[in-house]
C-alpha cells in the first residue's frame, strides 16, 4: 500500500464522501472511479439522471451531513472472489472491471466508511470529520476508461483543502482564472481559431495571434544565434523504420497518430484477406512499412547528425527547429490551446562529448531562465525528473542513467533556485530537468524542460572522431524553453490577461480621431508608425470619442493616441495609455516613436 501525502488522503476521502453523498440521494447511481487530483477529486458515474448546478448543492450537503457523522475509514482485506461476489450483488459491475486490473497476488482492500463500501488501495484520513473544507465544482463528461468506444459517464469535480483559509484562496484564484480563460480571451480578441471542420485539437493561428508567435519566434531565434544554434527544417512525416528505432513506435502507440499505409498496399492486403487486425500486427511487426506523424523532432535531428562524418572539433553541434509534432489526445482531454494534438516545439538537439555536458545544460538552463525573467515569469521552481526502479521503461544501461542523473543535479544545485527531485519522472531515453512556472494568480504550468539522453546516440550509432583518432559515441542534450508554442502561448494569454507587453501586443497604437477633419492627420501619423514597424491602426467609425476609447480598452490596445484640432494644428499627438487608463499629455510625435521604438526594443513589461 502507498502511503499519500495528508492533502491527497484529505481529497481521496473527500471523493469516498461524495460517492457516500451520492448513493443517499440516487441509489440508483454507478459508480466508477474516485481519484484524488493535483488540484482536488472527482468521482465518475453512471446514472440516467443528468447532475445539474441544483444538484451539486444537493449532494454537498449531503457531504456536511456525512462529515458530521465522523465515520471512521476502515480497510479491510479481501479475496479477489469476495470482492467479486460482494459487488456482483450490490449491482456495481463497474468495480468489477476495476477489480480485474488489480495484478494477481497483489492485495484487494475495501475502505469502508458508514454505509459506503469501495473498491480501494487507500490511503484515508482517520474519519469524514477531517475534511472540514471541501466544495464541489462542476459536471462533466468522461467517457469510461478514456476511451470515446465506452460508455460516457458523469464525472464530478470537486476540490478539498485542510481548512477553510486555504480553500478560499483557491475558489478565489478559480474565480480569477475564469476571467482569464485564453479561450475566452482568445477569442475575443481573436487570436485563434478551433474549427470542427478541421479537427479538435488543431489551431488556426489567426493573424493576430500569427504576431504574438512569431515575435516569440524572433525573440528566441535572437538568442539562438547568440549560443552558437543552427536553424534546420525536418517534413512532419517520417518512415515507421525511423520511429522504431528511436523507440517511440510502436512503445507510445496510444499517443500517437495510426501510420499511414499507402492504399495500393492496402488493397494488396485486403484482396489476401488480410483482417484489420493482422495488417495491425503486420505493421506493428515491421512486415509492413508505412508513414507516421511525427510525435517527436529528435529521431529527424539525430539523422541529420548522421548525415556526414563528424570530428570532435565540430562539437557541441547544436540543431534548432520550430518543428510541429502529433500526438494523439483523447477529446475529452483537449482544452484550447494548452491541450491540443497538433503543437510546435521550439525544440533542439544538441550533441557534445561527456565533457561538454555540464556546460552545454548551463546553456539551455540560462537560455529558459532568460526567456521566463523576460516574460515575467520569474517565480518558477526546477523539477528533476529521476529514473524509477523498473528497467522495462526505460532504454539504455544503468551506467550512462546515473551519469546523466549525476550531473543534472549538480547543474540544479548550483542554479541557485529551488528543486526537487521526482522519481519515476524521466522520459523514457533519460532524466530531465523541467521548470514549472507559477503565474501571476498563484497556478502552475510545466513549461520549459532540458533532457540528458545516453540512449538514443546508442540506437542510432551516433558517432565522432575523437583526439584520439578513435570513434566516440555522443551524448544528445533535448531542449525545449517554451514547450509548446500552442500551450506556452495559451499560459501567457493567461498570464497577461490579454494585456500583452508593447513587444507581442497584435496591435500596438490605435488612433483615434475626434472627428472626420482629423483623418487625414491621422493617415500621416499612420504611415510614420508603419514605417517604422510599429502595429497601428485608425479607429474612423463615427462613434463619440469615449465609445472609441472605450473599444481600444477592451481590445486591450497599448497605446492610444488622441487627435483632436488642437493636436492637428500643432503636430502633436495626446498619449493615452493601457497602463494608467488616463490621458498622459501631449508628445511630438517623434518622441512618441521613440517611447514606443524603447519599450520594443527593450522588451518592457507592462507595468514597468
Amino acid at each position: 500500500m502507498k502511503q499519500m501525502s495528508p492533502l491527497q488522503e484529505i481529497r481521496h476521502s473527500a471523493a469516498h464522501i461524495m460517492a457516500t453523498a451520492v448513493l443517499r440521494l440516487y441509489p440508483e447511481a454507478k459508480l466508477d472511479i474516485g481519484p484524488p487530483t493535483d488540484t482536488g477529486f472527482y468521482y465518475d458515474f453512471d446514472i440516467e439522471h443528468k447532475f445539474t448546478a441544483e444538484d451539486l448543492k444537493g449532494i454537498e450537503a449531503e457531504m456536511k451531513n456525512v462529515v458530521k457523522e465522523r465515520q471512521p475509514f476502515e480497510r479491510i482485506e479481501v479475496t479477489r472472489q469476495e470482492a467479486e461476489n460482494f459487488f456482483r450483488e450490490i449491482g456495481q459491475n463497474y468495480k468489477i472491471g476495476r477489480l480485474a486490473d488489480i495484478p494477481e497476488g497483489e492485495s484487494i482492500t475495501y475502505y469502508r466508511n458508514g454505509e459506503f463500501v469501495d473498491l480501494c488501495a487507500g490511503t484515508h484520513v482517520e474519519d469524514t470529520g477531517r475534511v472540514r473544507a471541501f466544495k464541489l465544482l462542476n459536471v462533466a463528461g468522461a467517457y469510461h476508461r478514456g476511451s470515446e468506444k465506452n460508455k460516457q459517464l458523469q464525472r464530478i469535480y470537486g476540490t478539498a483543502f485542510p481548512d477553510k483559509k486555504e480553500l478560499k484562496k483557491y475558489l478565489h484564484q478559480l474565480e480569477e482564472a475564469k476571467k482569464r480563460d485564453h479561450r475566452k480571451i482568445g477569442k475575443y480578441l481573436q487570436l485563434f481559431h478551433i474549427d470542427e471542420d478541421v479537427g479538435q485539437g488543431l489551431i488556426l493561428w489567426t493573424p493576430a495571434g500569427a504576431i504574438i508567435r512569431q515575435q516569440l519566434q524572433n525573440f528566441i531565434a535572437e538568442e539562438l544565434r547568440k549560443q552558437g544554434y543552427d536553424q534546420v527544417f525536418t517534413p512532419h512525416i517520417g518512415k515507421l523504420g525511423l520511429f522504431r528505432t528511436s523507440g517511440h513506435f510502436p512503445y507510445y502507440s496510444d499517443s500517437q497518430y495510426p501510420p499511414i499505409v499507402h492504399r495500393a498496399e492496402l488493397s494488396h492486403l485486403a484482396e489476401e484477406g488480410c483482417s484489420c487486425a493482422e495488417l495491425s500486427n503486420k505493421i506493428d511487426g515491421g512486415e509492413i512499412d508505412g508513414y507516421l506523424l511525427k510525435p517527436m523532432n529528435c529521431p529527424m535531428h539525430i539523422k541529420l547528425y548522421a548525415s556526414q562524418p563528424r570530428s570532435y572539433r565540430d562539437l557541441p553541434v547544436r540543431l534548432a527547429e520550430f518543428g510541429t509534432v502529433y500526438r494523439w489526445e483523447q477529446s475529452g482531454e483537449l482544452t484550447g490551446m494548452t491541450r491540443v494534438r497538433g503543437f510546435t516545439q521550439d525544440d533542439a538537439h544538441l550533441f557534445c562529448t561527456d565533457e561538454q555536458v555540464s556546460a552545454e545544460i548551463e546553456g539551455c538552463l540560462y537560455l529558459v531562465k532568460v526567456i521566463l525573467s523576460t516574460l515575467g515569469m520569474s517565480d518558477y521552481r526546477v523539477r528533476v525528473g529521476l529514473r524509477a526502479d523498473d528497467s522495462e521503461k526505460y532504454a539504455g544501461n544503468l551506467e550512462n542513467w546515473n551519469k546523466a542523473e549525476k550531473v543534472l543535479l549538480e547543474v540544479a544545485e548550483n542554479m541557485g533556485v529551488p528543486f526537487t527531485k521526482e522519481i519515476g519522472e524521466a522520459a523514457f531515453y533519460g532524466p530531465k530537468i523541467d521548470f514549472v512556472v507559477r503565474d501571476v494568480i498563484g497556478r502552475e504550468w510545466q513549461l520549459g524542460t532540458v533532457q540528458v539522453d545516453y540512449s538514443l546516440p546508442e540506437r542510432f550509432d551516433l558517432s565522432y572522431v575523437g583526439a584520439d583518432n578513435k570513434p566516440h559515441r555522443p551524448v544528445l542534450i533535448h531542449r525545449a524553453p517554451f514547450g509548446s508554442m500552442e500551450r506556452f502561448c495559451g499560459v501567457l494569454i493567461e498570464h497577461f490577461a490579454g494585456n500583452f507587453p508593447t513587444w507581442l501586443a497584435p496591435e500596438q497604437v490605435r488612433l483615434l480621431p475626434i472627428t472626420d477633419n482629423q483623418n487625414e492627420f491621422a493617415q500621416n501619423i499612420f504611415d510614420q508608425l508603419f514605417s517604422k514597424g510599429i502595429r497601428a491602426s485608425i479607429d474612423s467609425q463615427s462613434d463619440k470619442l469615449g465609445a472609441k476609447i472605450r473599444r481600444a480598452e477592451t481590445e486591450k490596445v497599448p497605446y492610444m493616441l488622441i487627435l483632436g484640432a488642437k493636436e492637428a494644428e500643432q503636430e502633436m499627438v495626446s498619449v493615452r495609455s493601457r497602463v494608467n487608463k488616463e490621458n498622459e499629455g501631449s508628445l511630438t510625435v517623434e518622441d512618441f516613436i521613440a517611447r514606443v521604438e524603447k519599450e520594443i526594443e527593450t522588451r518592457a513589461l507592462p507595468n514597468s
